[in-house]
């Protein structure tokens, strides 16, 4: 017994020496360098690139190590996971009524959503969204959509997993990357123009499988006619990591987005997530961001970038949410409790997070940049209600208040 202890001891040291690192590693190599040497000096192997920036991810041993002289930076590209969490109570809307009938939902009308659209519709602006899967079928998104992209399955091989739930940095406080505080559906009995079903087939579905065709869905309602290019960085069990989300913003940036949503968030700044947020800003597209989910001044990102509208949460009371973060670095506030959107599988349902209130915004500059408006992030701080005196614990770390898109798209 004690041989065969001793052999197992010597196999796992072995093994721990050899261990290569989840999510591999970024780098940013020198112009001209040789990218493969690099890797091969590091014990690795490198699993993707983004020429343009020069900078790729490797996949290399835990203890792999890489000298200042060889890449200008280097970082452990950060993973999570969104754990599972079962749905009920789905329900669909009779097929009588239109589509996009949840645009005349009270969070919509207390930012005058209706009035806006006689000025606006964001007709020619494409705004990408960065998120999981979206439902190409639903009848609220067809004629929405682009073709977008997918990361997820087309992400090449050669890093052990891209989904490390250890993560410290998680943003909700169920460890959740995405910002989705709750998903609780529709289920007022009263609703003559609602349907009971069962959909059966997404009970125990991770919310992740929804948070992209409900976010989708909101920037539909809000602009109408802008065209929506989901990217999709997030599988289905809401696992993503930090070189795919930038390789997705600079895949936005290149195929004509000039609005990008990022509906989810990290306490860690990584530098990869930096610079192609940079990138963006850099040619003039606008970017939105969630402000979080943990009810903490703490920043996160991408929305403590700078240039990045941060979006805090409120409700129909224009009190902050109970779970919004806030701080300095919010910019603008906008409705996040009780969110009706669509829901894969011809559903709709109520949400609530930080996660629903970003694409208000990013609808709302799609239709600001439709109508030729520069310096969009002023313009949507200029057409805001100030809620000061319904927040008085939170005076100044609500940025200018919650968004009026009609005083934003026709300032008076």
């Amino acid at each position: 017994m004690t041989g065969r202890l001793l052999f197992l001891s010597l196999v796992l040291a072995l093994f721990n020496v050899q261990a290569f690192a989840q999510n591999g590693m970024v780098i940013q190599y020198p112009p001209n360098a040789n990218v493969a040497a690099i890797a091969e000096h590091a014990g690795g192997a490198v699993v993707d690139c983004m020429p343009e920036a020069n900078q790729c991810l490797l996949s290399v041993p835990a203890t792999a190590h890489l000298s200042d002289s060889e890449v200008n930076w280097k970082e452990w590209n950060q993973g999570t996971a969104l754990p599972s969490s079962p749905h009920s109570g789905f329900l669909h809307v009779a097929s009588t009524e239109a589509a996009d009938w949840y645009k005349t939902q009270p969070p919509l009308v207390l930012i005058n959503l209706g009035n806006a659209m006689t000025f606006s519709t964001g007709r020619g602006v494409v705004v990408a969204d960065i998120n999981s899967q979206v439902d190409y079928s639903h009848p609220a998104l067809i004629g929405h959509l682009t073709s977008g992209n997918d990361f997820v399955v087309g992400r090449p091989s050669g890093v052990a997993a891209l989904n490390d739930s250890s993560a410290s940095y998680l943003d909700d406080s169920s460890a959740s990357y995405l910002d989705l505080v709750s998903i609780t559906y529709l289920n007022d009995s009263s609703a003559s123009y609602l349907d009971d079903s069962s959909a059966s087939y997404l009970d125990g579905r991770n919310p992740a499988y929804s948070h992209g065709t409900l976010t989708a869905g909101i920037i539909a309602a809000v602009a109408p006619d802008a065209m929506i290019m989901p990217l999709r960085a997030f599988d289905d069990n809401g696992s993503s990591n930090s070189f795919m989300i930038a390789k997705a913003i600079r895949y936005a940036v290149n195929h004509g987005a000039q609005v990008i949503n990022m509906s989810f968030g990290s306490l860690t700044d990584c530098a990869v997530l930096r610079t192609a947020v940079r990138y963006a800003l850099d040619r003039n597209v606008t970017l939105t961001a969630s402000a979080g989910n943990n009810n903490s001044a703490t920043p996160q990102y991408p929305a403590a970038y700078s240039g990045v509208i941060t979006v805090a949460a409120t409700n129909l009371l224009d009190v902050k949410a109970s779970f919004s973060n806030y701080g300095t670095g919010i910019e603008v506030d906008a409705p996040g409790v009780n969110i009706i959107s669509a829901v894969p599988g011809n559903l709709y349902g109520i949400v609530n997070g930080t996660s629903f209130s970003a694409p208000i915004i990013a609808g709302t500059a799609a239709l600001l940049r439709a109508e030729g408006v520069t310096g969009v992030a002023a313009r949507i701080a200029g057409g805001t209600i100030n809620i000061d005196a319904k927040n008085l614990s939170f005076i100044g770390q609500l940025g200018s208040g919650r968004i009026d898109i009609l005083k934003s798209v026709n300032p008076q």
